[in-house]
């Protein structure tokens, strides 16, 4: 499991771009709960799923807020 795939991080769905970013709320072996933007919350296998990390993503998206 990817060092990224803790609890507060913020992740994307390679498979359903459409859902937004996620934060992950726990994570339980390969079953991870991610509340996704555009989907709410959601059990993930991450054994059949890829995520890609998004800190870096939000972190532009709230220096683009602070202005």
């Amino acid at each position: 499991m990817p060092h990224f795939l803790l609890p507060g991080s913020f992740v994307l769905l390679a498979d359903e771009p459409d859902w937004g970013i996620g934060q992950i709320q726990s994570v339980v072996g390969d079953r991870i709960t991610v509340n996704f933007e555009h989907r709410g919350k959601q059990l993930i296998n991450s054994a059949k799923v890829d995520l890609i990390a998004a800190d870096d993503i939000v972190e532009e998206r709230r220096a683009a807020r602070m202005g």
